[in-house]
């Protein structure tokens, strides 16, 4: 019987974020094939995690005898006993390399290109990422197969904040998230009579002291799953001014709970929001505030994005994800 082996050390986590998420809800979602199991490597070895992926993995790999790899989080191991699948989530690290640390960022850019280059397919998550991962590395277009995200964050039923009403912007505090500029626009509309606070709900990455002493601005850290589902369900609008994403999963998780959304008309987002989405210039702060304003003070309009948007999330499922990567699978196969 064939075997898949997947490189799920990022699901098994205490805070899940990003490939963390993906690798867990696909783990969840794989659906039985008869002639089929798959191998969910947990942990790796002892030492450095470069070591245990380029060394250690392809010796499991062997000793284990499986039949594939799929490395969800960009490192694949370049020389392997078996074919290799490999999930590119965005090209951020070549965009904005002052947002990671010089080691962190060295490794990206020394190992993600080698490993969209020899794997025998390459799943993106949007249409923006796989144009760029050909763009950039010279990646052969037919062995590219885009497959979407989908809303993963658990609709819990935590008391809404008692403090509202609020903008929510969700990322971690750092450069391409572009919050500075949505500050600088949220400043202005408080200028103008506006009574919402802006709250920002993620993790100090460098940003956070430019922020966090604005005049109705809220920084709140990092936050556990039932805290940032109870605070989505409570914003008004979500606001999501990124320069640079390569899906946006906070959009769909906004849809899926009935909250008009506003987002940066760059990169992956229009692709990933659709008509369900209101968009602005990111650069133009005058464009972000006018935007703001459209959305809160036409009910007509917000009544559009909400019902856009259940549609938009309803189109999407970790079921339907898991299918066509394991359809990837059986291509190889």
């Amino acid at each position: 019987m064939p075997t898949v082996a997947i490189d799920a050390r990022d699901a098994f986590g205490s805070a899940l974020r990003g490939w963390g998420r993906y690798a867990h809800e696909l783990l969840r979602a794989l659906p039985e094939r008869p002639g089929l199991s798959y191998r969910a490597i947990e942990r790796g070895g002892p030492g450095p995690e470069l070591l245990f992926e380029q060394a250690g993995l392809p010796w499991l790999l062997r000793r284990e005898r499986a039949d594939l790899i799929h490395a969800p989080n960009c490192f694949l191991p370049l020389v392997r006993p078996c074919p290799g699948v490999v999930t590119v989530h965005d090209l951020a690290f070549e965009v904005f390399p002052q947002d990671f640390s010089r080691r962190t960022g060295w490794k990206y850019r020394t190992f993600t290109p080698r490993a969209a280059r020899s794997a025998e397919r390459v799943i993106c998550v949007s249409g923006h990422t796989a144009r760029d991962v050909v763009r950039r590395y010279g990646v052969d277009e037919a062995k590219i197969r885009v497959i979407p995200n989908a809303p993963s964050l658990m609709d819990g039923d935590a008391p809404l904040p008692d403090d509202r009403p609020y903008l929510l912007a969700i990322g971690d505090l750092r450069p391409k998230k572009n919050l500075r500029r949505l500050a600088e626009a949220y400043a202005r509309l408080r200028a103008e009579g506006l009574e919402h606070r802006l709250v920002l709900a993620g993790a100090d990455a460098g940003e956070g002291g430019a922020l966090r002493d604005a005049p109705g601005v809220q920084v709140t850290g990092y936050l556990r799953d039932a805290e940032l589902d109870a605070l989505l369900r409570g914003a008004d609008a979500l606001v999501h001014p990124s320069l640079y994403e390569g899906f946006g999963l906070v959009l769909v998780e906004a849809m899926a709970r009935g909250v008009p959304v506003l987002a940066a008309r760059a990169t992956a987002l229009p692709e990933t929001g659709g008509d369900a989405a209101e968009y602005f210039d990111p650069l133009d702060v005058t464009d972000m505030a006018a935007a703001i304003r459209r959305v809160l003070d036409d009910p007509g309009r917000r009544a559009e994005l909400v019902r856009r948007g259940h549609e938009r999330a309803a189109a999407l499922s970790w079921e339907a994800t898991a299918a066509l990567t394991v359809a990837v699978y059986e291509e190889l196969l």
